[in-house]
């Protein structure tokens, strides 16, 4: 790392040589305010003007966004110009503005607000027409109001560089532009995986989940049986919705809260997770000794699912064909669970609260349904269910911290639970599938190739002196590259596990937002290191786990021994698996490009 010796405000500073000002400042202890520029203090655009700064020797302000510092150079914040300039800036953001935000849903974690604050910005500076609004409500997972629009893009800049798409873009021209799918259309008209990045990215109520919280009150108000389901990244995360620290496990706490919204029975997915784990796993095995398309590709994530019916569904025959755990665990409870309790499955709710976006779209696929019913009935986010704590008076902090309901498919595994990071679903899988073609368990347990946060992860397993070669991506992005080594024939891998949303589910669209004007008592890179501290909750539950391997809990055991009889039996393939489609002639513009 070379460094260059700069001023701010008349102090000396040794900084980086690759830095921004803006990166610079911060580094320094500056917080200069920034709407267009994300996470890296980085910003392609420098579109929102909010971060002007005066430089020495400059006849003009600067976007401190995108200036690089050099040696001997002054920086002054502070200056009387720049202040105001800072000030307008946001000014006329906000006479384009919808401006209702006690109704918005982005309350309490709006960055133009906040910055509005900061800047000190006045009320109906510059009035007159607006931009005439788009509110597309259409898809199942995502909502897009452009009257909340500031044109900062960093919602396109996220969907190309985390996904290697361009759902996204500015659309029109002058005063009209907006940001959308391309010719404006609905994000159900457009080859979209719903994965949600774009909502994390997004500093205002522009783009949102499409909420389910109603659906919810009409289930309580119809009587309705209501289980609830929570994924293993929620523990993960749904503490920091409520002030703690980012990586504070929030298990107890959130199992407490959501006995006192009144559910009839609590559950955690990791069941879910070690029964998909059951199938997938001797359903890896079973290929290995038949002529079916290899490398097997895992299907937990939905947002991935969706990537490849738009992209390549020419390669869909390599999918898994199990659901995703979640889905599971609604077909069990509305079956097995139903008739051991001799309740009425049309009557039973099932409820999964999503570190994921894209759940509420798998959700309504015709696919997930046995019998006419849908295995799950409603998928919140993780805000979400922050949201229902608060609305019920409920105070985190003096929660205890309580356990899941122990009914049948209460326990769950080790495994189950890393199934949120990316990598866990294949070690949880490698842990069984060893199992089944050895007789014998994988020791040490971890297989901690498949761990970290690179975006493709590749290993050899050794199993008995056969050798088999894995990978494991997240981001579809870094699913395309595999996916190309497929369809052209030179892939060596055996095994791949693809998460839609970079670093797995514990990153996905619907968890609490990660931005730097809301975090004040984190660590300085809390940017860089949130997804490996809340990955961090799910390996330390995982070790403190007495039952680690999907295979021995005792609860999957009598659910095989007393119901489904062995993995992908007749009963099992109804209950547990599904198929899926090509996408593509349903999207003209997928033909388009």
């Amino acid at each position: 790392m070379s460094v260059v010796h700069i001023k701010i405000e008349n102090h000396d500073y040794e900084v980086d040589s690759s830095m921004t000002v803006l990166q610079a400042a911060r580094s320094c202890g500056y917080n200069i305010p920034s709407l267009c520029s994300w996470k890296n203090g980085r910003c392609s655009l420098a579109s929102c003007r909010v971060c002007l700064v005066a430089v020495k020797g400059e006849n003009r302000l600067v976007p401190s966004c995108a200036y690089p510092v050099r040696e001997g150079l002054e920086v002054f914040i502070n200056d009387p110009t720049a202040v105001e300039a800072r000030r307008t800036s946001v000014e006329l953001l906000l006479s384009n503005h919808s401006l209702n935000c006690q109704a918005c849903s982005k309350n309490g974690q709006c960055e133009l607000l906040e910055v509005s604050r900061i800047v000190g910005a006045r009320q109906d500076m510059y009035a007159g027409e607006k931009t005439e609004t788009t509110l597309d409500n259409l898809a199942p997972g995502l909502v897009r109001d452009t009257s909340k629009c500031i044109l900062c893009g960093r919602c396109i800049e996220t969907c190309k560089a985390d996904q290697g798409l361009g759902i996204l873009g500015f659309e029109k021209r002058g005063f009209k532009t907006i940001v959308g799918p391309s010719e404006n259309r609905s994000f159900k008209d457009v080859p979209c995986i719903q994965c949600g990045q774009c909502v994390n990215a997004c500093p205002t109520g522009a783009l949102m989940e499409h909420s389910e919280i109603d659906k919810l009150d009409q289930a309580f108000a119809e009587g309705k049986i209501v289980i609830v389901q929570t994924a293993p990244a929620v523990r993960a995360a749904i503490a920091e919705e409520f002030g703690e620290k980012i990586g504070t496990s929030g298990t107890g706490k959130m199992v407490a809260a959501l006995h006192r919204l009144g559910f009839y029975r609590v559950f955690d997915t990791n069941f879910g997770a070690d029964l998909t784990i059951m199938e997938e796993a001797n359903e890896w095995v079973h290929r290995l000794s038949s002529k079916a398309p290899s490398p097997m590709i895992t299907s937990c994530s939905p947002g991935w699912i969706n990537y490849i019916e738009f992209y390549y569904p020419q390669l869909l025959s390599h999918l898994s064909s199990c659901k995703s755990p979640h889905q599971m665990m609604g077909a069990i409870i509305k079956s097995y669970y139903a008739e051991k309790h001799h309740i009425d499955r049309s009557k039973i709710c099932v409820v999964s609260i999503m570190p994921c976006i894209a759940k509420k779209y798998e959700n309504k696929r015709d696919a997930n349904t046995v019998d006419g019913l849908k295995d799950v009935d409603i998928v919140l986010t993780t805000r979400e269910l922050a949201k229902l704590i608060r609305r019920a008076g409920i105070s985190w902090k003096k929660l205890p911290d309580e356990k899941f309901d122990d009914d049948l498919i209460g326990e769950y595994s080790g495994a189950g639970v890393i199934f949120g990071v990316t990598g866990g679903v294949m070690e949880a899988a490698i842990r069984t599938a060893y199992h089944i073609l050895t007789n014998e368990e994988l020791e040490p347990i971890e297989f901690t190739p498949v761990r970290g946060f690179k975006g493709i992860k590749s290993a050899e397993l050794n199993i008995k002196g056969e050798h088999y070669q894995i990978a494991v991506a997240s981001g579809m992005k870094n699913a395309k590259v595999l996916l190309e080594e497929i369809q052209n024939g030179t892939s060596p891998y055996d095994f791949i596990e693809i998460m839609g949303c970079p670093g797995g589910c514990i990153n996905g669209g619907g968890q609490p937002y990660v931005k730097e004007l809301f975090l004040p008592n984190e660590d300085d890179d809390i940017l860089e290191t949130y997804i490996s501290k809340r990955a961090h909750v799910l390996y330390e539950e995982d070790v403190n786990k007495e039952v680690r391997r999907s295979h021995l809990n005792p609860d999957i055991i009598r659910l095989y021994r007393d119901f489904l009889k062995e993995p992908g039996s007749h009963l099992a393939h109804k209950l547990l698996h599904t198929s899926y489609n090509s996408k593509r002639e349903k999207y003209p513009v997928l033909e388009e490009k």
